[in-house]
């Protein structure tokens, strides 16, 4: 096509499919089963009658509330109590514990790899005896209702890399995040807000935040991607009305945009036009709902003060407080991410100010949730990309010391949503090093998360670019010993 070429010489008539279009969608072409599986699905996510086929027979979640610690939380100094480690404290990690095993650069470099135990007591919660740090003085409440898995491993020691891995199962850029493909699979239970949502706190914190590309839609329909809520007058950009545009014009626009879009959609056969007239319409309800929705200000004293929120700061109190908004209101897959937690040096003073910020709040979160009935079917995951070493970043002093990465072996916390409470699963060394028994892999945690929201994991494909794709890629299983 020449760049100045009228757009007409290209259609017969405002009925007829463009060339290209034609051969995306023919039922002969190469493109036709892609096609056919995404409409499919996404009439059956609207409410077909047909149940799909990576549907399971129950379900015990409707929805995920994902707590993501970007930066990778020392599983160590919480969850994971290693008395050898304190015993030992300055000797080198034996060459037979570590059996030559990926390292980064910066410990490489170091030259010596001494260890060191948590300078935080342990103690048991709940009727169960859960073993975690004196740091959950809120949280442990709670410990009845958590599953906490010591043996998480991933398959990357950098940040970014094993971000993608967590977000989206894989390293390849560009494949779908976690959240869309749930949201793809279920739809909404709220028309006039996303099924997916993205709250953000404590970039200031240093650290490795997550870049947008963790929450995107990859090749599913554009829908699908992830919406990021922010504080202050504006919760997401471009929805509300500029100045001196009132409701009247800007539902005249509104209303124009979609007829043009129609137009071009009934001469192309372009399903992202489809997606682009569903952003505009969202758009116009969110306009009302959103707003409401995000002005914590409505929220009694008293819950605010559980939460420690308040409505004039941004923080990751207000965001878990908001998930709890959301969860209610029916989203899918609330992806709550907080900076700051890349500890590589002064733990002692550092993961203890981060745990005073984020206790409180998810216990409040949970006491919320379990109040209004809302825990039972809702999946509360806390993660971090990777876990820590049992080794010394940086100099060892009594009351200071830092953690490098470690992909081998970190812990995650869930609860609600189908999964055990007051449980405990897989082991790491006595050396803190390693799994050794139980390993759950990302993939198995995806599998098992999907499970729980009543989907098959290695059915849930679209196919891409002649291949079919899935969260799992071609791993995962379901660690049926997780769920109740």
């Amino acid at each position: 096509m020449q760049p100045n070429t009228p757009h007409s010489m290209f259609y017969n008539s405002s009925t007829e499919i463009a060339r290209r279009a034609f051969l995306g969608t023919s039922a002969l072409s190469l493109g036709s089963i892609a096609l056919t599986s995404m409409l499919s699905r996404r009439a059956l996510a609207g409410g077909g009658d047909a149940p799909p086929s990576f549907k399971l027979p129950k379900a015990t979640a409707k929805r995920v509330i994902m707590l993501f610690l970007a930066g990778g939380m020392s599983q160590i100094d919480l969850f994971d109590e290693k008395p050898l480690l304190s015993k030992r404290r300055g000797e080198e990690l034996p060459d037979s514990v570590r059996r030559g095993q990926r390292i980064t650069g910066v410990t490489e470099k170091q030259g010596a790899l001494p260890v060191v135990g948590s300078c935080f007591k342990y103690k048991k919660y709940g009727k169960a005896g859960l073993n975690m740090s004196e740091l959950f003085n809120n949280m442990g409440e709670f410990a009845d209702d958590f599953c906490l898995v010591r043996s998480l491993q991933t398959d990357h020691v950098l940040h970014e890399a094993a971000m993608s891995i967590l977000f989206t199962g894989s390293l390849q850029l560009g494949r779908p995040s976690w959240g869309s493909w749930t949201s793809y699979a279920l739809g909404t239970e709220n028309k006039d807000l996303p099924e997916f949502v993205v709250m953000i706190s404590g970039t200031r914190d240093g650290g490795s935040p997550p870049h947008p590309r963790m929450w995107h839609n990859g090749f599913l329909p554009g829908r699908y991607q992830g919406v990021q809520f922010r504080g202050g007058k504006e919760p997401v950009f471009f929805v509300s009305n500029p100045d001196g545009i009132d409701e009247k014009a800007r539902k005249n626009i509104v209303d124009s945009v979609k007829a043009l879009n129609e137009i071009e959609a009934k001469g192309s056969g372009d399903p992202d036009i489809t997606t682009r007239i569903q952003a505009y319409e969202l758009a116009a309800k969110m306009q009302t709902s959103v707003p409401d929705l995000t002005d914590l200000s409505k929220e009694p004293a008293d819950i605010l003060e559980q939460y420690g929120a308040d409505p004039a700061k941004d923080s990751f109190a207000n965001n878990c407080l908001l998930a709890r908004r959301l969860a209610e209101k029916g989203v899918r897959f609330i992806q709550v991410c907080d900076g700051g937690w890349d500890h590589h040096y002064n733990i002692p003073t550092i993961l203890k100010k981060k745990m005073e910020d984020t206790d409180k709040p998810v216990a409040a979160l949970l006491r919320d949730l379990k109040d209004r009935s809302l825990l039972d079917d809702t999946i509360v995951i806390m993660v971090g990309e990777f876990g820590r070493t049992s080794y010394c970043e940086g100099p060892l002093a009594f009351n200071s010391y830092g953690r490098d990465h470690n992909q081998l072996c970190s812990s995650v916390l869930l609860a609600g949503g189908g999964f055990k409470g007051g449980f405990e699963y897989g082991k790491t060394d006595d050396w803190g090093w390693d799994v050794v028994e139980n390993p759950v892999h990302m993939h198995d945690l995806h599998a098992t998360i999907l499970s729980c929201l009543g989907l098959e994991h290695t059915r849930l494909v679209t196919r891409f670019q002649g291949r079919d794709f899935r969260l799992t890629d071609v791993f995962g299983k379901v660690v049926n010993d997780l769920v109740v």
